[in-house]
């Protein structure tokens, strides 16, 4: 069963409702197409059925995308992929190929007969306009919102899964290798892999997986993707008892988190969000922990769309997805959340685990605790 099987037909009023955003940029800036070679914009722009990915690391696919101001749909690729592409991606979609020897760069040329001299592109290509697309993929549509959500679940799943098969003794190469097995069977791709064990989660924020071997503190910290949907999520398990210096950092940063939260609402900055975080970790006694890395931000189609900064001037959607992920040494709150008729949602949600509750204006919000076995 492919990935792309385990999903419904398209609704047509996703796509439309695309387009028209797509049309309105066009008409905009003068452009008579534009031209998607990023992952994120593909994914956008199809629903989410098309992986035109081949090389995991790249931010560009084997293929592009035109889409013409007359309506016209084009997919752009060497040739030795067309056969995969035309049979397994594009099949059905209303998509026209436009294919060139893999021996030849001319897919500008191929873009330009087709879509006409002014076109937007998300990458640097000469003779392009290049343009960043990041605006145009919210507010999420209903459609993305159950992707969102299913993919979230999913994920919130495997973590815990993974998260109780944890001993002491276990490699971080081992945790990451369970996390990835566990997700890649359920056709969820890991794009992010930070397994820590003991003093490396106090050291590094980002502990990606080196020598480390569990044996009192261990964390699963990805991120993964599904139809183009990422979401990100942080787990930790502890064998015997915590320390209350430890206890108390988790307890101050699902404290940050919920100010976070509850500030995220339609029309606030960057800039006003990076203000809460940093006023939460002043209440917490340790205003320097905010330059040790970064809290979060809005996300979808990327890890993070968009990063809370001190002179941030993104303003949140009505309907957005986001990952906060406020830390203070060896604790960290981390769940994509979806703001959504002026209300958060936890997606990564996992009831079976320990939960950190923090009341702020009234409102109960809920931070993942220590998993203690």
């Amino acid at each position: 069963m492919t990935a792309t099987a385990l999903l419904p037909e398209v609704a047509p009023q996703e796509l439309e409702t695309k387009l028209d955003r797509l049309n309105a940029l066009m008409d905009q800036n003068g452009w008579s197409a534009v031209l998607f070679s990023r992952h994120e914009n593909i994914a956008w722009a199809t629903a989410g059925r098309v992986e035109a990915r081949v090389a995991l690391g790249t931010e560009t696919a084997v293929c592009s995308l035109l889409l013409t101001r007359q309506g016209k749909r084009f997919y752009i690729a060497p040739e030795n992929e067309g056969p995969r592409l035309g049979a397994e991606e594009f099949d059905g979609r209303g998509f026209e190929p436009l294919l060139c020897p893999w021996t030849l760069n001319t897919a500008a040329d191929l873009a330009h007969k087709a879509g006409g001299a002014e076109i937007g592109a998300d990458t640097a290509i000469p003779g392009f306009h290049q343009h960043n697309f990041t605006p145009l993929r919210t507010p999420l549509l209903p459609a993305e919102v159950d992707r969102l959500r299913r993919v979230a679940a999913a994920v919130a799943e495997s973590t815990v899964r993974v998260l109780k098969t944890l001993t002491p003794g276990i490699t971080e190469d081992e945790m990451a290798a369970r996390i990835s097995a566990d997700l890649l069977a359920r056709h969820i791709a890991p794009t992010v892999l930070l397994m820590g064990t003991d003093q490396r989660i106090f050291r590094y924020r980002h502990a990606v997986p080196r020598a480390g071997v569990l044996k009192n503190y261990g964390m699963l910290n990805l991120c993964a993707r599904q139809h183009g949907m990422v979401v990100s999520i942080t787990r930790f398990v502890h064998f015997g008892p915590m320390s209350a210096g430890l206890a108390a950092n988790f307890e101050k940063a699902a404290r940050i988190n919920a100010e976070l939260l509850h500030a995220t609402r339609a029309g606030v900055t960057s800039a006003d969000l990076y203000a809460i975080a940093a006023s939460g970790y002043a209440a917490a006694g340790l205003p320097d922990e905010i330059t040790k890395h970064h809290q979060g931000g809005a996300c979808g189609y990327l890890e993070r769309d968009w990063l809370a900064t001190p002179n941030g001037t993104q303003k949140v959607d009505p309907v957005q997805a986001f990952a906060w992920n406020p830390s203070l040494q060896g604790a960290k709150a981390e769940d994509t959340t979806l703001l959504r008729n002026g209300a958060i949602e936890i997606l990564t949600a996992t009831p079976d685990l320990p939960v950190i509750e923090t009341t702020v204006g009234g409102k109960v919000y809920r931070s993942a605790g220590v998993f203690l076995p």
